[in-house]
Order: structure tokens, then C-alpha cells, then sequence
């Protein structure tokens, strides 16, 4: 799997924010989701996942010195397995989100299938 363009597996605060959002909110409304509701300071470089409400787009939110990195993912298939807590905030390990991003289901570690495509038409 490459890890171009993916949140570093050196991170150490990423927050999984379990609640489907609206894909439409921008990093702008990401961030005050994270100062408002959570009570975090978006500036201090936690890594932020959040996901719709069909469970097939992730965007991840993180503060890079001097602006935000917005990372977006659509599955062409299946789900994201969101893990099933009553926290409205679960903490991950740099690890634990790639293998999120990879189609894991990181509490029994069962991958989706891999799809391969020929053309987008």
C-alpha cells in the first residue's frame, strides 16, 4: 500500500469524531466542530477524522504551522467500519487510522476487498 498523501503513522492525537457529519463543511466548519464541540484547539496539530452519514467518505482535518491539510477519501464500494463505542470521540494510534483509510475494520482487522479498475467511463 503506498503512504502518499497519508497521515503520518508518527502521529500521536488523532481523534475519530464518531457522529456523521455533512460532507459539505469545509476545514472551516471541521475546525469549529473541533473547538466547539469537542473543546479542542484545532491549531495545536491534532489529526481530526470524521465521515458521512453512509459511512463511505472520510475527510481528515490537521493543522500544518501555517494551514490546514483537509485529506478526503470515497470508497468506489463497501463501508468504512467506524468503530462501534459510545464516545462521541474515540483516540487512534497513527497506525490505527491508515489502517481505517486501508478499508480495516480495526477492531476485528478484517480489510476490504481490493477493487481494481480499468477506466472511469
Amino acid at each position: 500500500m503506498s503512504s502518499i498523501m497519508r497521515p503520518s503513522k508518527s502521529l500521536t492525537a488523532i481523534y475519530l469524531y464518531r457522529n456523521p457529519i455533512d460532507f459539505r463543511k469545509s476545514h472551516q466548519g471541521l475546525a469549529a466542530i473541533g473547538e466547539l464541540e469537542l473543546g479542542h484547539n484545532p491549531y495545536e496539530g491534532y489529526l481530526y477524522a470524521f465521515t458521512n452519514k453512509r459511512r463511505n467518505k472520510i475527510k481528515c482535518l490537521f493543522w500544518e504551522s501555517n494551514g490546514f491539510v483537509l485529506y478526503y477519501k470515497s470508497l468506489a464500494e463497501e463501508k468504512f467500519k467506524w468503530p462501534k463505542q459510545s464516545e462521541t470521540l474515540i483516540t487512534l494510534t497513527g497506525e490505527q487510522i491508515n489502517w481505517l483509510l486501508d478499508g480495516y475494520d480495526i477492531n476485528k482487522m478484517v480489510p476490504h476487498k481490493k477493487l481494481h479498475y480499468e477506466s472511469c467511463f
